[in-house]
């Protein structure tokens, strides 16, 4: 059974940075392997942040390139999400998944690459 839990989110200020963590598992690595970062505010879809698939290949969102960064530990079954520079806007419940698929389905966080997901950590910026 595939389990992912998240940690690290909480309140800061405007400027600050947070890590993330999501610890996975009982799930299998292989070349399909995609892994991400998603997020949802209050009243607003959920959105993909970050992705990475295996060489550390990763994509982002426009809104939070140059800010944040994915990354991964195998030996540990873990992903980050380091983020630096918040804004306000990031606000969010952040949600880790990891699933199978295309390079291209994982790179736009297409669903039906993200089988699994976590139960998220709140992430709140205040100005």
């Amino acid at each position: 059974q595939v389990r992912l839990v998240e940690s690290g989110g909480g309140s800061v200020q405007a400027g600050g940075s947070l890590r993330l963590s999501c610890a996975a598992s009982g799930y299998t690595y292989k070349a399909s392997t995609c892994m991400g970062w998603f997020r949802q505010a209050p009243g607003k879809e959920r959105e993909r942040v970050a992705t990475i698939r295996p060489g550390a290949s990763t994509s982002y969102t426009d809104s939070v390139k140059g800010r944040f960064t994915i990354s991964t530990d195998n030996a540990k079954n873990t992903v980050y999400l380091q983020m630096n520079a918040l804004k306000p806007e990031d606000t969010a419940m952040y949600y880790c998944a990891a699933g199978y698929g295309l390079p291209a389905n994982c790179d736009y966080g297409l669903r039906g690459s993200f089988g699994y997901w976590g139960q998220g950590t709140q992430v709140t910026v205040s100005s």
